[in-house]
């Protein structure tokens, strides 16, 4: 028997990204996380973030943008 995990989607506003440079930088970050998925992140400050919640939190997500200098919260 195989258990599925559902993959949970969110929306996080992210102060400060908005360069290109910015948008690679949290996009890395996010992406070097064990249990993303999936992260599209834009220069007006969004980045939608697929990942597997019963690896992550939405405060993991936000505390490992806080530790490269950017700010984020739940859009």
């Amino acid at each position: 028997m195989t258990e599925e995990t559902a993959t949970a989607r969110v929306i996080l506003g992210v102060r400060g990204m908005d360069t290109e440079e910015a948008e690679d930088k949290v996009r890395v970050t996010l992406e070097a996380l064990i249990g993303i998925e999936a992260v599209e992140a834009v220069e007006d400050g969004q980045a939608t973030v697929s990942y597997d919640p019963s690896e992550l939190t939405i405060m993991d997500l936000i505390r490992a943008l806080r530790k490269i200098g950017f700010l984020s919260g739940m859009e």
